[in-house]
């Protein structure tokens, strides 16, 4: 084994204590920032290339590589499973022009908070919604960048029935536990899982280097 990733240090030890009100104000109100144009022309090409085929769909967020979409694909064969990140390099791989079908799997760079908005406002619904790993931004001040304390949050809620994030940082997990309370999810507690089959890259590396792995798993009642 190979401890090649560091634990997330930071000064803040429990959940934020602005959260609450992050969330409230949120979701008091309604986001204007512009979206993202490379983003709404990638949006186009998926738009176009799903219009014809209307199959449940799976969202992938922050797919990095895309090993996990492709994974998930291979788990969900009757779904069209959309991989979304924002980095051309993770992507090269697999979508080196910024988009790419790979049976059931779709990749495609765009901007997060902008595809989200663009995916509700073309009246589309995930069945589940997967976040894997998301950058913790772990200093305290960097609260509003992270998903659930960032104004997109409302939008996110709106993709999907059903959600999973998977976290190494505790409070970061224990957060979006809280955040999904907040928008109608009952019942939801950050959990402690032993990963058998890492679903991407940093989860293999996590794991590898003994870090402890966190799961947020809900379905709205």
């Amino acid at each position: 084994m190979h401890a090649t990733s560091a634990l997330v240090e930071s000064a803040q030890r429990d959940v934020h204590p602005r959260l609450q009100a992050s969330l409230r104000r949120h979701f008091d109100s309604e986001w204007q920032q512009p979206v993202h144009a490379p983003s709404a022309r990638a949006f186009q090409l998926l738009h176009t290339m799903l219009k014809e085929d209307a199959r449940p769909l799976i969202l992938d967020s922050g797919c990095g590589t895309g090993d996990s979409t492709l994974q998930l694909a291979a788990h969900f064969p009757q779904h069209w499973v959309i991989g979304i990140d924002q980095s051309a390099a993770r992507l090269q791989r697999h979508a080196p022009h910024g988009i790419a079908r790979i049976d059931n799997a779709i990749l495609l760079r765009a901007e997060l908070a902008s595809f989200w908005r663009l995916f509700l406002a073309a009246g589309w619904h995930a069945e589940r919604h997967f976040l894997l790993y998301p950058n913790p931004w772990p200093k305290p001040a960097q609260l509003g960048r992270r998903w659930h304390g960032h104004p997109v949050f409302p939008v996110l809620m709106n993709t999907a029935d059903q959600f999973e994030l998977r976290s190494n940082w505790h409070v970061y997990a224990a957060e979006f536990a809280l955040a999904l309370g907040h928008a109608g999810y009952a019942g939801v507690a950050a959990e402690a899982y032993d990963c058998v089959a890492p679903l991407t890259p940093f989860e293999r590396k996590y794991r590898d280097s003994g870090h402890a792995l966190w799961r947020v798993a809900t379905q709205r009642a």
